[in-house]
């Protein structure tokens, strides 16, 4: 799953990689599904697990097939891209895979300084609608 997150002022929360694959490059919180989890599940879980914060609505937007570089091997996955709405960004705080936590104006946002390529083409996709 990964998280298109805003806040009231319509800025969306990026972060940037604390890990391989893509480590450094711009990213929407998110992460697997945990057996026994539904992707909304996943969704709240890895965004309060990187950001801290507790999402306030979450709505499925669309998926992308993906490979995932993952210990050693390629992961086939179907990325399950999300929606989601908080009151603030102020209590946002980079944590377990995210380095950073980088709100941006959607004006602000390129495509191309997202690592993986799935969320270049869901943060392209993102931007036109």
């Amino acid at each position: 799953v990964a998280c298109f997150i805003k806040n009231p002022q319509g800025e969306l929360l990026c972060v940037r990689r604390a890990k391989e694959p893509a480590k450094g490059t711009l990213d929407l919180p998110g992460g697997f599904v945990d057996m026994h989890e539904s992707a909304e599940e996943a969704a709240r879980r890895e965004v309060k697990e990187e950001t801290g914060l507790d999402l306030k609505e979450c709505r499925y937007l669309f998926s992308i097939p993906n490979i995932y570089p993952y210990c050693g091997f390629d992961v086939h996955t179907v990325d399950m891209f999300f929606e989601c709405f908080v009151d603030s960004f102020n209590n946002a705080k980079a944590e377990d895979d995210a380095a950073e936590i980088i709100p941006l104006a959607t004006s602000q946002i390129n495509p191309e300084d997202f690592g993986l390529q799935s969320i270049k083409k869901a943060v392209t996709t993102y931007l036109k609608d």
